[in-house]
């Protein structure tokens, strides 16, 4: 029972943004990649992209699926299919496949 309990758990995904200064999100699978200006992460409920300025990677917890950021947060967007499958014929992406 207790395995069914923490599959449930693992579907879970929240946000939490205090004062756009400090962003929490839980039901993250990876970290795709990040600079000081935004974070691609992919959670649960798909690819979400955090966009600011002066971003710092505070907390990584692996085992509970859940990033801390810190710094002036601009947007946060989640990405579809479709700008996914954008993404992915741009210019330079078919020149260097």
């Amino acid at each position: 029972m207790e395995k069914l309990d923490s599959s449930i758990n693992s579907y879970n995904h929240s946000i939490t943004m205090v004062e756009r200064k400090t962003f929490v999100t839980s039901g993250v699978k990876k970290i795709e990649n990040f600079d000081d200006s935004q974070f691609l992460i992919d959670t649960v409920m798909g690819f979400l992209l955090v966009k600011g300025e002066n971003l710092e990677l505070i907390k990584l917890d692996t085992l509970q699926g859940t990033i801390s950021i810190k710094g002036l947060i601009n947007s946060l967007n989640y990405l579809d299919d479709s700008n996914k499958k954008e993404k992915d014929n741009s210019i330079f992406n078919r020149l260097f496949k």
